[in-house]
């Protein structure tokens, strides 16, 4: 396990909430001087506590209106239909999260779409074609609290 001190956690929480903070920024709301803030992100990066930046994106604005979570159930759990199945779910566009969980279900899905009618396409002509799928359930997302 990684060791970090106080700093590097402030630092951490800064860039959670901003990816795009500069060097000076950050540095300003830590205390230190430019140089060494620059050297704890490089390390925090190198060492892979940061592993990218991101932005975050209005779905509605790109025309994805309707969040679905989506659990899936594999047939079987052999090795072959779990690379099948993980594989296909990397190509698809509209899968934005996919996790592979323990419990009733085997993956965790989030899937954003335009609406429900192209949901209904994208369940019957991609994600039902799939092999290995034995079960697929959906709840649509109605609001988003955090």
């Amino acid at each position: 396990m990684m060791v970090l001190d106080a700093i590097d956690k402030q630092i951490i929480n800064l860039l959670r909430e901003n990816g795009k903070m500069n060097n000076k920024e950050v540095a300003g709301k830590i205390g230190l001087s430019v140089t060494p803030t620059f050297e704890r992100i490089k390390r925090l990066e190198r060492i892979g506590v940061i592993q990218g930046y991101t932005a975050l994106i209005n779905r509605k604005a790109i025309g994805r209106d309707l969040k679905v979570i989506c659990q899936v159930s594999l047939k079987s759990h052999e090795k072959e239909g779990i690379d099948v199945f993980e594989s296909a779910i990397r190509e698809l566009p509209e899968v934005s999260h996919a996790y592979h969980v323990a419990g009733a279900t085997d993956y965790m899905l989030t899937i954003e779409v335009a609406n429900m009618e192209v949901y209904q396409d994208f369940l019957k002509n991609q994600l039902a074609r799939i092999p290995h799928i034995g079960q697929v359930n959906s709840s649509f997302v109605m609001s988003e609290l955090k």
